[in-house]
This record gives C-alpha cells, structure tokens and sequence, in this order.
C-alpha cells in the first residue's frame, strides 16, 4: 500500500528541472491532492462542468488551470486554481513535490500549452471542506482510493474527438466518472516514480 511517507520520498528523491515561468496562458499547472480515507489514501478529482467552447468540457481533472498576470510561479497557479475550484487552502507545508512537467500538444489548441503537475497532502479537516465553488466551471468534486486507480478491473476505454476525429482513448472508471487523457498521462508519470504500473496504460502508446 503507498502510504505518503513513501510518495515524499520518492519524490524528493526525483531530479526536478522546472520550467522557466511567465504568468501566461501557455503555461497552467494542477494539483494532485492526497488526503487519509478510511483504510488508504485518497487522490481529488473534479469533472468539469459542460460548457460549449471549453476544450476540456466534461472531463474529469485534477483541479488546476491557466496562469494569470499575478502567478509567481507554477505553484502558485495550481493553488489558486485549487482555491477557486474547490475551495481548498494549499500552502507551502502542503506540497509533496513535483511530477514531470508536460507539453500538451493538442490539434485544436491555437498553441501549445505547458502542464506543471504537483503533488499535496492535506489533513481530514481540509479534506472535507472541498466542493464545487462555482458549479458553472466544476460539475463535481470526488476522491478516489489511491489503489482504484492502480486496479485492473477499474480499466476502461471511451471515445472522443480530437479535431473532428473520434479516437478510443483508456481511461480510468469510477463511478460515472472515466479519468483518462491528460489526467491519466499524469498519474502515470506519479506511478512511474512510485514505482508502480498503471493498468489502464499498461501496452499503450498513449502514455
């Protein structure tokens, strides 16, 4: 079982080169948050209200977004991000450490966009004061045991289109909820230096 003493450590045992930062639209930044469940870790979830126009509209993500004018670095985007999604607090004494920076390359963004993953642990105060606080962006908030997502028989596949071209991509099922795309290229970069195999894109070139 992945306890956070083990996720600190590999984390900080991990070389992180970050990006350089400009508070520019290109460059957005997530947070993954861990908290204690019952038995086991727990990783937040958000689904994305369904806005027409929004790229990512539907989607299940880790709360996050697009840095603004008064962002000092990627951190501080995630943790507002955070704050204006879900309503929690994220400060320094919370941060794990970082998950390799991404490049998302989309044919129906107007330019590519850089994605600075980060990890937080959070206590079951802070844990549970988390929800939607502006239903018009974020549908849904939900926290997921840490060993669902590494369970073979949570593997599933949807379709979606990409420019106009509908692709099956893997994902992630919980609930009504399927974590895939970005989110799940995400988490297996985190399984990757935790040392583990993500089902979902175990053989798959979408990792």
């Amino acid at each position: 079982m992945l306890t956070i003493d083990a996720i600190r450590e590999a984390l900080q045992n991990r070389a992180h080169q970050a990006t350089e930062f400009k508070a520019h639209s290109s460059q957005s930044a997530v947070a993954m948050i861990l908290a204690d469940g019952d038995n086991e870790l727990e990783v937040c979830f958000i689904r994305r209200a369904e806005r027409e126009g929004d790229l990512w509209s539907g989607h299940v993500a880790f709360p996050g977004g697009r840095a603004e004018a008064g962002d000092a670095d990627a951190h501080a985007v995630a943790e507002r991000e955070t704050w204006e999604e879900v309503g929690l607090t994220l400060i320094e004494q919370h941060r794990v450490g970082a998950l390799p920076i991404r490049t998302i390359d989309r044919a129906d963004l107007r330019e590519s966009m850089t994605l600075s993953p980060f990890v937080y642990y959070v206590d079951q105060q802070t844990k549970v004061s988390a929800f939607a606080r502006i239903p018009e962006e974020v549908a849904h908030v939900f926290w997921v045991p840490i060993s669902h997502l590494f369970d073979i028989a949570s593997v599933t596949e949807l379709e979606y289109p990409i420019a106009e071209t509908w692709s099956t991509f893997p994902g992630i099922q919980f609930g009504e909820h399927v974590i895939w795309g970005l989110t799940l290229r995400v988490l297996d970069s985190f399984a990757e230096i935790t040392e583990r195999t993500l089902p979902a894109l175990e053989g798959s070139h979408w990792s």
